[in-house]
């Protein structure tokens, strides 16, 4: 199934997330109180809205309660962002995750409700957007233009099945590099011992197998 994602703000981060997420097929809304910018931006989303952010009634009539997630993009306006969480939290929204530009401004982001905090300097916008849309993926790494690393918590009908029983090299061509569980450090894994609720699985897997696993 298609996911909602809402992008506040369309600073250059705001952009790049919103292009990737649309180009991987969400229905992708984007708010910015820059008008001329909104228009230009227009094709590049589902919809585009020009909206003050720091206004409780406009973020209010964008409707956000109908979205899976909402990405608060702007993070060096403190007021927008705080505005822009506290009413996707109220009308109910899953995931609210938000950008910022400083420890202090973490804290008051994830004070007013934001699930997890984006890190642009550690991840693009393409990276971003697929650990967004994935419902496997922890995180998300481009070894090269055809290889990616992936850390991925066990699908369900893996659980309690070993590497061998899987067979996920000839299956599914991927290989499983390392395994940490609970709180343990990370590991070669043995693939005769099963894998558990709480197996974080550190995965090798070719770009043309990416969306398999979305």
């Amino acid at each position: 199934m298609k996911k909602s994602v809402a992008v506040l703000g369309l600073g250059k981060y705001g952009r790049s997330l919103s292009e990737n997420l649309y180009r991987m097929g969400a229905d992708v809304l984007a708010v910015d109180s820059d008008e001329e910018l909104v228009t230009e931006f227009a094709d590049k989303c589902t919809s585009a809205v020009c909206a003050n952010l720091t206004n409780e009634d406009e973020v209010v009539a964008l409707g956000l309660k109908n979205m899976d997630i909402v990405v608060v993009a702007m993070g060096r306006n403190l007021a927008a962002s705080i505005m822009s969480i506290a009413v996707a939290k109220e009308q109910g929204v899953p995931v609210v995750v938000a950008k910022s530009s400083s420890k202090r401004m973490t804290a008051i982001l994830l004070k007013v409700g934001a699930d997890k905090i984006l890190d642009p300097e550690g991840e693009g916008g393409a990276r971003s957007a697929r650990i967004l849309l994935s419902s496997s993926f922890k995180d998300f790494f481009k070894l090269d233009n055809n290889m990616y690393m992936i850390e991925m918590q066990p699908k369900k009908e893996w659980i309690g099945k070993s590497l061998i029983e899987l067979e996920l090299r000839k299956r599914l061509n991927v290989n499983v590099v390392a395994v940490k569980k609970g709180n343990a450090e990370l590991q070669f894994i043995d693939p005769s011992e099963p894998f558990t609720e709480d197996s974080l699985l550190l995965i090798v897997m070719e770009k043309k197998d990416i969306k398999k696993w979305q």
